[in-house]
């Protein structure tokens, strides 16, 4: 007796996550499957594979502000005129 060892497609992962939506867009969301034929899960897939480009485009929270930023900049202008 051979073992099989279990393959698995990182894309076929199913692994189950609890997302919350406000209850007027699960409304929407669950309209749309409807209309479609479609499960709430495969809509929501949807919606990210499309949106996920844009979404990208957001600042992350630990993004540094604008202020921030200068001083960052300003403390490695300081750092390589000292090198120099």
């Amino acid at each position: 007796m051979t073992k099989v060892e279990n393959k698995t497609d990182p894309k076929s992962d199913k692994r189950k996550q609890s997302v919350y939506f406000p209850v007027d867009m699960l409304d929407e969301i669950q309209k749309e499957a409807l209309r479609q034929d479609r499960t709430v899960s495969w809509i929501v897939q949807r919606a990210w594979k499309i949106a996920r480009d844009e979404i990208l485009l957001y600042p992350s929270i630990n993004d540094p502000t604008g202020e921030e930023l200068q001083a960052i900049m300003a403390a490695t202008s300081e750092d390589k005129d000292k090198e120099e």
